[in-house]
Order: structure tokens, then C-alpha cells, then sequence
């Protein structure tokens, strides 16, 4: 599994797909890390950028990282990307990008 790992660190893209049902749940493929998250926003790092749920009452359900897989619970009010040369460019493309 290590090797799978390394393949994804080095840009190996998993399928990033989002399954809303009923804002109350969020199913979300392509997951590669969480970076924060609280009752009210979950942030995270996905194959096509950051992705930042808002809402209220957020818990997550599941969370495997090895297979890039969340499920989240709560009041959805909104899903948001940032642009991926944000998350991808590293420090150059931040300062001049």
C-alpha cells in the first residue's frame, strides 16, 4: 500500500464525484486529505482542488483516506472549489500566479 500512497502523492488523480442527497448528506470520491473541520465547515483537499462544505450540525460519517472516500452529515448549505492553481502550484505559482 505504500506504493499506492506514493502514486497519489505524485499526482495520480482518483475520480473526484459528489453526491448530495437531501442537503443532509455528502458523499465525496477523490478525497486525498482533510485539512480542517468543525460543526460548521469541512475543509478538504480533493483531485480537482480544495473543496469547502458549509453548514451547520456537520459530522463526518466516514472517512478513508486510502481509498478516497468521505461521507458527511448535517445541514449542507453550500459546496465550494478554489481554483486548483491554488492548491497545486506550489509557492512560485502562489507568489506569481
Amino acid at each position: 500500500m505504500p506504493s499506492e500512497d506514493k502514486a497519489r502523492r505524485a499526482g495520480a488523480e482518483l475520480p473526484n464525484n459528489l453526491i448530495l442527497e437531501s442537503r443532509a448528506h455528502l458523499s465525496v470520491t477523490g478525497v486525498m486529505d482533510v485539512e480542517n473541520f468543525d460543526e460548521t465547515v469541512v475543509s478538504m483537499e480533493t483531485s480537482e482542488g480544495m473543496l469547502t462544505v458549509r453548514g451547520s450540525g456537520l459530522h463526518v460519517e466516514k472517512l478513508n483516506l486510502e481509498n478516497g472516500e468521505l461521507a458527511l452529515a448535517g445541514e449542507i448549505a453550500s459546496l465550494e472549489y478554489e481554483d486548483r492553481a491554488n492548491t497545486r502550484g506550489g509557492l512560485l505559482a502562489k507568489l506569481f500566479g
